[in-house]
């Protein structure tokens, strides 16, 4: 009997074929337009994304919301977990919240992602709408109390990629009790005096890298509040903002602490802060430990190095006391640029709790081209190489 000769070419094909069919149906895709969103920016398309999320979070496969290009109106949104599968939002369009800053104010969130595991928020735009609701805050009006415009709640194994974000009410991205998470290439726009418009918020939460981004806002480009471990930032652009903040902590008693926080080869433009830590003074459990700062540049920046341990906004609530967070092992090191003011160095370390193991290396700060100022006070560290302006640690 003659054999039966297949040609490799054959055999290629046949099991490239297996392989595309199996990648196929290891994945679905919900279209948000199939769920009756309109993509003209007038239309209420918030169900219709509910709808889609509702779909995909029961896929027993790997699912994909995809967004096409257009705008969609959405109003207050919560996206629940857990989910059966991995999740991919993929954005080609832009999202924006009503014109009436009332319909998401009230709710304290836009878009909200809870109780999610495996979560990819890929691309796309959010404009907040936020003028109105600034305009309410500055005239002392009754206002609602701001929307924050995308924040995930108890989120683990999260990707946030290319994502867009003008003009939120409040904070721009909040991660809060969060595990593994990874913010790339974010793009995040407000005016300079919009109030409380951080650009990304991370608080109670594990793993977190922040690399790629550039943030423009009225607040902190990025803040960082208690219980916030293993925080990595690199390729940062801020500016204008109040620069990368630990911060400000001691806002109640019992209080986690902050720790192994890591910001290196970055650039601050024209902010009012640069590398910030600031705390109450007032009583608190509360700790900042194994910091660390390396390869910054600052541009005309008004407060580039600062440690503020006598936070007491309008003399309420803190006269009197001091701050009780301790704050040890902070590493500075090749810290270059302008800065705004003289003074470009300020160490105001709480008298009860002095600074201690503040580490500077390779610091050259000047202003209008000639000599910065530094001040110290309650800290403790060491110095190496060329400190500028000059050293005041003991």
């Amino acid at each position: 009997m003659a054999k039966l000769l297949i040609p490799w070419c054959c055999v290629y094909l046949f099991c490239f074929g297996l392989i595309f069919l199996k990648s196929n149906a290891a994945s679905v895709t919900y279209n948000v337009l199939s769920f009756g969103a309109k993509s003209d920016g007038k239309s209420d398309a918030t169900q219709p994304f509910v709808k889609a999320w509702v779909a995909a979070c029961s896929s027993v496969k790997s699912a994909t919301i995809y967004v096409p290009g257009g705008q969609y109106l959405i109003k207050a949104a919560t996206f629940r977990g857990p989910c059966k599968s991995k999740i991919t939002v993929k954005i080609d369009g832009t999202l924006v919240a009503p014109s009436d800053y009332r319909a998401v104010g009230n709710s304290g969130y836009w878009i909200l992602f809870i109780q999610v595991n495996r979560i990819s928020v890929i691309g796309g735009t959010l404009d907040g709408n936020g003028a109105g609701f600034w305009a309410c805050r500055k005239s002392g009006k009754n206002c609602p109390v701001g929307a924050r415009s995308i924040t995930f709640n108890w989120a683990n194994d999260v990707e946030i990629k290319g994502l867009t974000s003008v003009n939120s009410q409040l904070m721009h991205l909040v991660i809060n009790s969060c595990k593994n998470v990874m913010v790339k290439d974010v793009r995040i726009i407000a005016p300079d005096l919009s109030p409380n418009t951080d650009g990304i918020h991370v608080q109670s939460s594990t793993g977190v890298t922040i690399t790629g981004t550039s943030i423009k806002t009225g607040d902190d480009c990025i803040s960082i509040g208690p219980g916030t471990r293993n925080l990595w930032m690199e390729k940062i652009q801020c500016g204008p903002g109040h620069g990368v903040s630990i911060g400000s902590l001691a806002r109640d008693y019992k209080e986690d602490g902050v720790q192994n926080v890591t910001l290196i080869n970055s650039v601050f433009t024209g902010s009012d802060n640069g590398l910030r830590i600031k705390s109450w003074a007032r009583p608190s459990t509360g700790f900042v430990t194994n910091i660390n700062y390396q390869n910054i540049i600052m541009r005309n920046v008004d407060n580039p190095i600062i440690i503020d341990q006598n936070y007491c906004p309008n003399n309420q609530g803190c006269p009197g006391q001091t701050s009780g967070v301790k704050i040890n092992q902070v590493t500075y090191q090749n810290i270059l640029g302008t800065s705004a003011t003289q003074v470009a160095m300020t160490f105001d370390c709480s008298p009860s709790n002095p600074c201690s193991g503040i580490k500077l290396q390779d610091i050259k700060l000047t202003y209008l081209n000639g000599k910065a100022q530094s001040i110290c006070k309650n800290i403790r560290g060491n110095t190496g190489g060329i400190i500028l302006p000059h050293n005041c640690l003991y």
